[in-house]
């Protein structure tokens, strides 16, 4: 029977109730007395010098109450990078300022370089666009091999050239070398990983509130980890000492990684609300958000295998050029090399890897994480090359990734990391069984007799969530610790409020976090809240990304639950008059083992705090503890997908007709929040595939700004999914055995579509060895011509 209650039940979201309801308090719902409303002013060039900026008929304008330029906020520290990458020569990277708002120089399209604040938003904008400036148009590099060529204009006049660091990982030179030189076959592909915009349904938004009376700032923004951006923007850009700095982020509606990071905005209306003593708000337009959210992706690869005479795989190199974009986001510097390059093995037992990366700085918006960040890029480079492989073989892709599949555990990679525990065998079981292949070939008839041509795209994954541990990534160059926290705190009635450092913005946390709890207490899940999102009320905690919130925060949750469980079975001694020792508690009630002498939950928890029973000398009365827990390795989340698709050989429309995911996330908390999480991913996925891209012109103009443009995926653009996750091989280094979910989808679910795309025009006898995503029609229709 399934659970109904605790770990493993499939719970609807309580959350749920209070968001389709309209009851949701999310940033924008928020208004402070007396609040004014910012503007920004943003270059409509992609480089450019300030030779002038002229507010003084802005300022004389109704409502305007300050108009803001980059001028004021020189002393004023920089946004930050929370990661130092150290190249293949020992040289850190190249870390160029990045102003808040910018001074002399505008480097992309989208830069603020003015902003007004007024009292109401109309007349913001009605200001702002009284402004007159001069910005002197300067060449724009927007092409990553152009702006590493000789000459090439320099997006920071600081620095020497565009490159920000050139990185390796792996295997030494002679191993690849060798490998290469004695191999069978090697299987060459250069593709290009599409350069995307998050685009969650709440935009970004920022309200600065300052307290003179107590010379306290707090900000209310849309963040996935309120106590790294107080941490950012106090310490490192307005110097404001973290005890008199708050950060709130209430209901966020959807991040996928672009919330992540600390902005300009941010900062600004903390400061501004501070210099004119009045809350300042800003809420991003969808246009704006498409030049000011960091954008992901946005890789060029060459990729080659080699095998031996057995279709062994034995050596694997990879060059990539990866776009920052004109400054350096928070943690961008991290989603090439750390998060990228140490996945490269897959789940392949290659002896031999080197991966290159080079970073290089264009006048275009910054790239940072977006869902999957780094892993999505390694999967698609990888899971292309071995079906391609397998093609150019004359070999089955599934047999071909069978044979070269890491069977035993603890597995060591050429790439630096070690997967604890895995079943890619089981797995790839799973999906087989999922989709019916013996039949496959009579679907594909029925396809031809419409007139269409149908592929099947198999891929494998793995990725590592929850980075881990703070010491080893310090020493990679993160300027943080990846440690979480939580507190439990049991009421005097027996009610508890978890305070948490993970941050839910749709991963499902206020249900699933109780299930645990209520898991370890045998008490009712409703008797448990869990409290977020504030930095004055939680636990100093890394927020949520890198599906780590459970793996992570989870973790920290059980161990501040079992000090609560030891220090209640110590009350429940004294008044069972046992030794704690021989305390039991289930089903919410302690008994004296071996006996029939109990005590109720509501009981001891009451007498913690009315402590009439036991010796304060011994016990402390309350009940709250508190736990950090930093993981001694990633979780290695892995899976096999499939999908297939219809092409129309007229047109080159791509229709995808079914896709099945078969995971092994390890144990499983609750499964209707993994299915979703899978389901949500898998749109992204194919959103990517088939229909998404960022693009600029030769000018640094962006081209896709908004939603006529930039093809969203909709309901008609996916399937209904077959989505598994029986398949358990469960983490064996954190408490709860439980890996990663939430990016599963959207690294898996690329490379599945595009094999698939590619199969059906084999079938249809059009040999097309890659084509690069999005695989749109037009792209399509000029493969199959040639």
């Amino acid at each position: 029977m399934p659970k109904d209650h605790g770990i493993g039940a499939a719970q609807k979201r309580r959350e749920d109730v209070r968001f389709l309801t309209g009851a949701g308090r999310y940033t924008d719902d928020i208004s402070a007395y007396g609040q004014t409303y910012c503007v920004f002013l943003r270059s409509d060039v992609a480089h450019g010098i300030i030779k002038s900026i002229d507010t003084s008929d802005a300022e004389a304008m109704p409502g305007v109450v300050r108009i803001f330029t980059g001028k004021d906020f020189e002393g004023i520290g920089g946004l930050p990078c929370g990661w130092q990458v150290t190249d293949k020569h020992g040289e850190p990277m190249k870390e160029p300022g990045h102003p808040v708002l910018a001074q002399g120089k505008v480097r992309h399209v989208g830069d603020p370089f003015a902003a007004v604040v007024a009292d109401s938003l109309e007349e913001a904008r009605n200001a702002a666009e009284a402004i007159v400036y001069d910005i002197e148009e300067l060449p724009a590099v927007v092409d990553m091999r152009a702006a590493l060529a000789e000459g090439a204009t320099k997006v920071h006049d600081d620095l020497s050239d565009n490159l920000c660091y050139d990185w390796q990982l792996g295997s030494d030179q002679a191993a690849i070398d060798e490998a290469f030189a004695n191999a069978a076959h090697v299987t060459t592909l250069e593709l290009i990983n599409n350069r995307l915009v998050a685009n969650p349904m709440e935009p970004r938004v920022a309200l600065g509130e300052y307290n003179r009376a107590n010379d306290e700032s707090t900000l209310y923004t849309t963040s996935q980890n309120p106590h790294v951006i107080r941490l950012l923007m106090g310490a490192f850009v307005l110097g404001i000492p973290e005890h008199k700095l708050r950060v709130v982020a209430p209901d966020v509606g959807g991040g996928f990684g672009t919330k992540i990071f600390h902005y300009a905005e941010e900062a600004f209306v903390t400061f501004a609300s501070r210099q004119i003593n009045r809350p300042v708000k800003w809420t991003s337009t969808r246009s704006e958000a498409f030049m000011s959210d960091a954008h992901g992706r946005d890789h060029v690869t060459k990729i080659e295998l080699a095998l031996d005479a057995d279709n062994n795989f034995t050596g694997l190199r990879t060059d990539t050029l990866a776009n920052m974009g004109a400054y350096l986001s928070t943690f961008s510097s991290s989603v090439p090399t750390w998060l990228h390059g140490t996945l490269m093995a897959g789940n392949y037992k290659t002896p031999a890897i080197q991966v290159n990366v080079k970073a290089v700085f264009t006048n275009t918006v910054p790239v940072d994480a977006y869902r999957g960040a780094g892993r999505p890029e390694a999967t698609f480079q990888l899971e292309r090359l071995v079906d391609k492989a397998a093609r150019e073989l004359g070999v089955d892709p599934i047999a071909l990734r069978r044979q070269n599949f890491i069977e035993s555990f603890p597995y060591a990679t050429p790439v630096a990391v070690e997967y604890d525990t895995g079943d890619y065998v089981a797995t790839m079981d799973k999906l087989e069984e999922m989709i019916d292949r013996p039949g496959f070939e009579a679907r594909r008839k029925e396809s031809e007799a419409k007139g269409k041509l149908r592929g099947l795209g198999i891929n494998c994954y793995i990725e590592a969530c929850g980075i881990a541990p703070s010491n080893l990534v310090g020493q990679l160059g993160a300027r943080a610790g990846l440690y979480d926290a939580a507190t439990v705190r049991v009421n005097a009635t027996g009610s508890i409020s978890v305070m948490v450092g993970a941050h839910s913005h749709g991963q499902g946390h206020e249900t699933a976090f109780p299930q645990v709890v209520a898991e370890m207490l045998g008490i009712d899940e409703s008797m448990i809240d869990i409290v977020h999102g504030d930095s004055s009320k939680i636990p100093f905690g890394m927020g949520t990304y890198g599906s780590r919130s459970l793996a992570v925060c989870g973790s920290a949750m059980v161990r501040a639950t079992e000090k609560i469980i030891n220090k209640a079975k110590k009350i429940a001694g004294h008044l069972l008059e046992a030794s704690d020792a021989d305390i039991e508690l289930k089903d919410g009630k302690f008994t004296v083992a071996g006996t029939d002498k109990s005590v109720a939950w509501g009981d001891v928890t009451l007498a913690a705090y009315v402590p009439h029973n036991y010796p304060l000398e011994d016990i402390e009365p309350g009940l709250e503890e508190t736990a950090f827990y930093d993981p001694s390795n990633f979780t290695y989340p892995s899976g096999a997908y499939a999908c297939e698709v219809e092409v129309d050989p007229e047109t080159g429309r791509v229709t995808i007709e079914s896709f099945a995911a078969a995971d092994d996330f390890g144990n499983v908390v609750n499964p209707m929040i993994v299915e979703g999480q899978v389901h949500g991913g898998i749109g992204q996925g194919i959103g990517q595939a088939l229909l998404e891209s960022c693009i600029y012109d030769e000018n640094g103009q962006l081209l896709s700004a908004s939603y006529m443009d930039y093809a969203m995926p909709r309901a008609e653009d996916v399937p209904f999914y077959k989505v598994d996750h029986s398949c358990v091989t469960p983490c064996t280094h954190n408490p709860l055995g439980v890996k990663g979910c939430g990016e599963a989808g959207a690294i898996g679910s690329p490379p599945a579509v595009v094999n698939a795309v590619i199969d059906a025009l084999a079938s249809g006898g059009f040999n097309v060895e890659h084509i690069d995503m999005p695989v749109s029609p037009h792209r399509v229709w000029k493969a199959m011509q040639g």
